[in-house]
């Protein structure tokens, strides 16, 4: 039996309350705020170390004790060195470039839910947070880079930087961007399915391991078809586009620019548009 003062309220004038503006209103809307982007950017970079007294040193002495620790397990233990010129240098290399694409690949996982806060507060284009975080991570990694290339330089005194060395700019900006493509795909998945924030991390340690941070993979020339992905994997790409260009002297040529800016530009582009399709999701979500 219906309530006499119950009223129907017809279904065609309903709106939903926070409606997922379209692809160019997205931009448009991030465009606009993008000076709220750097300045959080800026606000919250080299945070990692300042509750350390000399947290500026740290950001110096983390990635060189890594160095230490991975150089001895892989280059002494195992023995990987093996026919890889200045071994030292690769690694600090491959060590401190591959952590700042796991670094940004790790960030996206629960971004949104830690961003809980703000999303609730304030209305606007949830996407701020993915560049807000990736700006931030390419100011933190200024410093580990430059420690990175100055190292490896010295571990094979006498052989000075050539103008190749400037290759590692744009390729610094590539990395960073593809990064953030990843984030993106990370932040809604982990912000839709919490227990995956559990597989971020075994992904990012498999990912890591896999792309020759520690070794040459020509040590898998008696398996071609584990080689063939592993020389596909953009991590190794771009570590090798690193070392080339800084301790080995030599350009990419135009087939390896072009891999490594459909990673860049792919990854961004599909990361991105997957993130804007669940906006309207993210208020409930956090």
């Amino acid at each position: 039996m219906s309530d006499a003062n119950s009223i129907v309220v017809p279904l065609e004038g309903l709106k939903p309350l926070n409606p997922r503006p379209g692809l160019f209103e997205y931009v448009q809307q991030l465009w606009v705020r993008r000076f709220f982007i750097i300045a959080e950017a800026r606000s919250k970079a080299l945070r990692s170390t300042r509750d350390y007294r000399l947290w500026k040193l740290w950001l110096i002495v983390n990635p060189i004790l890594g160095v230490i620790f991975y150089g001895f397990l892989f280059g002494v233990l195992f023995r990987t060195s093996r026919g890889v010129e200045n071994f030292v240098g690769y690694l600090f290399l491959g060590m401190i470039f591959m952590q700042m694409m796991t670094g940004l690949f790790s960030a996206g996982s629960g971004l949104i839910r830690d961003s809980r806060a703000m999303i609730q507060a304030f209305a606007f284009p949830r996407a701020a947070l993915v560049f807000s975080q990736t700006l931030r991570a390419a100011i933190d990694n200024l410093l580990p880079a430059l420690v990175a290339i100055v190292l490896a330089f010295l571990t094979q005194w006498g052989k000075p930087p050539t103008w190749t060395t400037l290759l590692v700019i744009p390729l610094y900006i590539m990395i960073h961007l593809f990064g953030c493509g990843l984030m993106f795909l990370t932040a809604r998945i982990t912000a839709e399915l919490p227990d995956t924030k559990a597989l971020v991390g075994i992904t990012t340690q498999a990912w890591f391991f896999l792309s020759g941070v520690m070794f040459s993979l020509d040590r898998f020339d008696h398996v071609s078809f584990i080689q063939s992905i592993m020389f596909h994997n953009p991590g190794y790409v771009f570590l090798t586009a690193i070392r080339n260009t800084t301790i080995y002297g030599t350009v990419p040529d135009l087939q390896e620019w072009g891999i490594m800016l459909v990673w860049t530009l792919g990854t961004l582009l599909v990361g991105f548009l997957f993130f804007w399709r669940a906006e309207q999701k993210y208020v409930r979500l956090a």
